[in-house]
């Protein structure tokens, strides 16, 4: 049996005959005349309660091929056509019970043909008032009209009076028919030709599409290839210009160094009170020697410094460094440096636990940065060192009340030898900021700015508590 076809046990509470309302008409299957006027007459039922033109023709062929079997098999059957609501959706159905005269074998019937079921919405078998009924159902459009008790009778006295047709008149109804889904057939099979004509000429105008695209997207390929090959060769230079860069900083910082040493040496000599005594004028002129040759050992020890970190051969000494003792030897070193009245060096105490694992000299080294900035570029006010720790965080932040950075400037500050306009008379060599921030990243952490010119500087150093 197909999947609309279903076998259903038990009574069905519907009202009069097999479980049906009131019918619109009854007819006997007895002999194969009886075929063609079921036929007719359930295509005249379908058409008198308001089923479009299709569904009468198939209703009505549905039930010429189930009477045709049930006449062979058990000597025909009693059909009752009615309206009723279907009980799981409540919308209205036109139902056929045909009602076998004899009993079915085994109590169950399977059409022979599997295109039956799928004519009309519903066929089962159902047993009502102990008699198995074969029943089938078509439902009726929502915008047919309604059915009242008196346009059912109505109905029930036109179909009463209505004279049924021969079998030639069926048999012309059915060829007319049965030309006219010919026809529409042929409509339908024209239309799919056209179709077809259209898609086939998309599809070759897709196609072409995809050919151009992929065309030009090999072409993109190759292009990008090239620039990957390019981007690739390019990175090589520069990593070997970098790593120059860094080996002859390292060579000359070295190099340097030994002679700017022996300078301050001599000049260390010359004004020694055991040496020969000097002119005032040659006193000044040996301390200019010292004080450049000093500025000039800063600037190759940073110099190699920051070679070091370039190449990565800092290495942290990971330990867990307590905070307080950092900020102490920084609060009694800088405190010669603060040689300005106007300027207040300030190092709070940090809150406890005040531990961080990190490498405590380079940390040292980098706030000592920091706070060295600060004091040169600040002219009156203060230079505050603070620590605070959340979230699993430390942030250690060098607050000045300098002249302040333009937003613009706040990242060009962090590249090597850049110094802000106007602040040259101050000294340094603009390496000291790039070299913190390298620290500060193989500590794993962060270094930011915050500043707006007049309003002071804020440099912050986020790490986390427990290291890298």
């Amino acid at each position: 049996m197909s999947e609309r076809t279903e076998r259903s046990e038990g009574r069905e509470g519907m009202p009069g005959r097999h479980g049906m309302s009131e019918p619109l008409l009854h007819l006997a299957l007895r002999v194969e005349q009886d075929i063609f006027l079921i036929r007719q007459r359930g295509r005249e039922v379908a058409a008198a309660v308001g089923l479009e033109h299709q569904d009468q023709v198939r209703l009505a062929t549905a039930l010429s091929e189930v009477a045709r079997e049930l006449l062979r098999g058990v000597d025909g059957a009693d059909v009752t056509f009615a309206v009723d609501r279907d009980v799981a959706t409540g919308r209205r159905v036109l139902r056929v019970d045909l009602a076998p005269v004899r009993p079915l074998p085994e109590g169950r019937y399977e059409p022979q043909s599997g295109a039956v079921a799928r004519l009309v919405d519903t066929l089962q078998v159902v047993t009502v008032e102990s008699d198995t009924v074969v029943r089938m159902s078509r439902r009726v459009p929502d915008h047919a009209e309604e059915l009242t008790p008196d346009r059912v009778a109505q109905l029930r006295a036109e179909l009463a009076e209505r004279a049924p047709g021969s079998a030639l008149d069926e048999l012309a109804a059915q060829n007319a028919q049965l030309i006219a889904a010919l026809d529409e057939v042929r409509s339908q099979r024209d239309e799919l030709a056209v179709l077809n004509s259209e898609l086939q000429e998309t599809n070759r105008g897709v196609m072409a599409l995809y050919n151009q695209l992929t065309e030009e997207l090999e072409e993109t390929n190759r292009g990008v290839v090239a620039l990957y090959a390019e981007l690739d060769e390019k990175s090589a230079q520069l990593r070997a210009a970098s790593e120059s860069k860094s080996r002859f900083l390292a060579n000359v910082s070295h190099e340097l160094r030994a002679p700017v040493t022996a300078i301050i040496g001599l000049g260390r000599l010359l004004a020694d009170s055991a040496s020969d005594p000097l002119t005032g004028e040659q006193a000044r002129q040996v301390g200019l020697i010292r004080s450049s040759a000093g500025d000039l050992l800063a600037l190759v020890n940073e110099l190699l410094d920051l070679a070091k970190a370039e190449s990565g051969r800092i290495e942290p000494d990971w330990s867990d460094v307590d905070l307080r003792a950092v900020f102490g030897q920084l609060r009694g070193t800088l405190r010669a440096l603060a040689t300005r009245p106007e300027v207040e060096l300030v190092v709070e105490e940090p809150p406890a636990p005040a531990t961080v694992r990190s490498d405590e000299v380079l940390l040292a080294q980098v706030l000592r940065n920091l706070l060295h900035n600060g004091l040169k570029f600040t002219e009156r006010g203060e230079v505050r060192l603070r620590a605070e720790r959340r979230d699993g965080m430390w942030t250690l932040s060098v607050t000045d009340t300098g002249v302040g950075i333009p937003a613009e400037l706040h990242e060009r500050i962090f590249e090597e030898f850049y110094q802000v306009p106007g602040t040259t008379r101050v000294g340094g060599t603009g390496l000291g900021l790039p070299y913190a921030r390298r620290l500060v990243a193989l500590l794993g952490g962060t270094l930011e700015l915050t500043s707006e010119p007049g309003r002071g500087s804020t440099f912050t150093v986020v790490l986390p508590v427990g290291g890298a």
